[in-house]
């Protein structure tokens, strides 16, 4: 039997893996947690919603990080789409952090980090839509099982 803390580990990975690029999916596990009864669910959605948030400040680093090479050639954006992206971004773009727990929501994190969105609206944005996508989870996993 696997302990209260690998499952919460494995959890973890999951949601983390599950929110960066990588083709991960994380509410199988979390469900199965769920209905095993393998942690208490405070625990559960704890560490998914951590789990989840970090993979997705990952994104966002890595968005800091591609937009340096911005100037190269084989850059994916012209100067002049990029300018644009921007300041659609800048008046329209955060928000759609908030979809950042939708199958494509881990794209949002990337341009965010490349469109520089300050730190903390990132964070409270991302983990806003991540925790209450496992808040969801968890209601409806509980609701289907009566």
């Amino acid at each position: 039997m696997v302990s209260e803390a690998a499952a919460l580990g494995g959890l973890f990975l999951a949601a983390f893996g599950a929110a960066t690029i990588l083709p991960f999916q994380s509410e199988v596990v979390f469900v199965g947690m769920q209905l095993g009864q393998a942690a208490p669910l405070p625990a559960i959605v704890l560490v998914a919603s951590i789990g989840n948030i970090l993979g997705a400040v990952v994104n966002y680093l890595l968005g800091l990080w591609v937009e340096h090479f911005r100037h190269r050639r084989w850059f994916p954006a012209s100067e002049a789409q990029l300018d644009r992206a921007q300041r659609f971004y800048a008046r329209w773009g955060v928000w759609t952090l908030l979809l950042s727990w939708a199958p494509l929501g881990d794209a949002f994190t990337v341009v965010a980090g490349i469109m520089r969105t300050h730190w903390l609206v990132f964070l409270v944005l991302v983990s806003a839509a991540k925790t209450g996508r496992y808040l969801v989870l968890a209601w409806a996993t509980a609701a289907a099982m009566g």
